[in-house]
This record gives C-alpha cells, structure tokens and sequence, in this order.
C-alpha cells in the first residue's frame, strides 16, 4: 500500500522520511501550499509587544516557522509568556526555535484528538480575564479558541504570518495524482487538512473516489474525506508511527465501515 502524505511541501517531506524509515512506501503529494506574506510588518510588531502577553498561540508549525522568521534579531522568547499549541507538529517547531519546555503548553500526550479543544483542556483552569493573548495564524483560521478565551474576560488579538494557497503540482506529484486515480485500491491518502481534501476535489473535479480509503488526523477531516466521496477514511493519530501502523494493518479493501480510532 502507497501512502500518500498530503501536508505542505515542508512537513511532507519530514513526514515521508519518517514513515519510510519504518517500513511504510510513501511518498508527498503537498495539497496545500505555503507562502510568506507580502508584508510582514505585523508579525514584525506583533513580537515587540510579545511580553505583554499571557499566551501566544500557534495554530500549526507553519505559523511558528513564519512568526520566528520575522522575529527581531537576537529577539528570544520572553521570559513568562506561554507558547500554546495544539499538536505534536507544532510543538516540536516551538521546541526548535528556542521556545523553552516550561512555557509550552500543549494538548495531552494521550488526548484523543489534537485540536484548539484539547489545547483548552489544558488552560482552563487559569484565570483569563483581563489577560492579553495573540492567536498567530494564517490570513484565516478557526476562531472557537479566540471566542472562549473572550468569553473568560481575556483581550485577544490574532496576527496572519502565512498564507495558505492551492498547490501548484510538479510533474512528478502530477504523475503520482494520475496513478493513484488509475490504482485506488494501491493507495492510501493522508489527509491532515480539510482544505487539503478541498484542494484535491479541484485537482481531480472528475475522480470517483468511491474505491479509495484514507487516513485523516481529526474528525472534520474525516468528514470531508467522506464527503469529497471516498469510500472508507479512518481517523489515526497525526504521528508518523501511529500512521505506519495503521497502514499497514489495512485490509486492501474499500468497504466504508465506521471509523475507530488508531
């Protein structure tokens, strides 16, 4: 089974090493791409009030990438400002730029999805109000954090530090879309975007996806997947292990079945 890692063009490759270093065939198939702002003025700002923050929180590891890149040189961490994540991905971009462990915050090693709910399992026992957060996201985004942090007496603001566009394929992950459409039965998707599985439906506008399966690491995934007319998705941990195993537990059948967590 050929898995197909759809994340942007930078994670995807990570991801494709990982899993070929535990056994699995993969290859990326980036869905989403990624782009620096015309202007980076804001972010720029953004970091000179950076201690006056109670929480920074960083959507994905490309919002951390992009923050960091514009960030003052010399420019550190401040001392007391929390640095909020809501996956795996994205706290290990914070560890790597310099973010140190006691300011992370991050969902439970075993919480059951990895998401701005399960980040807020882990702040909700703070006082919020009259506290300064900074949401550091792309040009749009999700804003159910934002609107409970608001709803606590907490001032939030949000700063765009990326964009995100349709890919644009090269001729090799062209040739890989076509021989996944002819073969669905030897391919496994990866989807860790609902707007990844958007993407592919204006890539592929004809494809039948009836007879292809994919993983997906969150529930609205899952629905999209399923919506988008694939025959069977499952929801699987968004870490390379949990992915390798997974595929190569399946069954090489599409047979749509309800979905258990892996």
């Amino acid at each position: 089974m050929h898995l197909i890692v759809t994340r942007p063009r930078a994670q995807a490759a990570g991801w494709v090493r990982e899993l070929r270093a535990l056994g699995q065939t993969a290859s990326a198939l980036p869905l989403i791409e990624i782009t620096a702002l015309d202007d980076a003025t804001p972010v720029r700002q953004a970091w000179l009030g950076l201690g006056q923050r109670a929480l920074v929180m960083f959507v994905s590891a490309n919002a951390v990438m992009h923050f960091f890149a514009a960030a003052p040189p010399g420019r550190g961490w401040p001392a007391g400002v929390l640095a909020g994540s809501t996956g795996p991905g994205t706290s290990a971009a914070l560890r790597s730029a310099g973010v140190p462990a006691p300011l992370l915050v991050e969902p439970a090693a075993d919480a059951p999805k990895f998401d701005s709910e399960a980040l807020w399992d882990r702040l909700t026992g703070q006082p919020w109000a009259g506290r300064s957060v900074l949401v550091v996201r792309g040009e749009d985004g999700r804003d159910w954090l934002a609107e409970t942090l608001r709803e606590r007496g907490a001032a939030v603001d949000f700063v765009a530090a990326y964009r995100r566009r349709p890919p644009a394929l090269t001729a090799e992950e062209q040739d890989l879309l076509q021989r996944s459409l002819a073969n669905p039965e030897g391919h496994l998707w990866l989807f860790s975007s609902s707007e990844a599985v958007g993407h592919l439906r204006v890539l592929a506008p004809a494809a039948d996806w009836a007879r292809s399966a994919a993983l997906a690491s969150h529930p609205r995934i899952v629905q999209a997947a399923r919506a988008a007319g694939f025959g069977r998705v499952d929801l699987v941990a968004p870490r390379p292990a949990a992915v390798a195993t997974a595929a190569a537990a399946w069954p090489g059948q599409v047979a749509p079945i309800e979905s258990k967590f892996q």
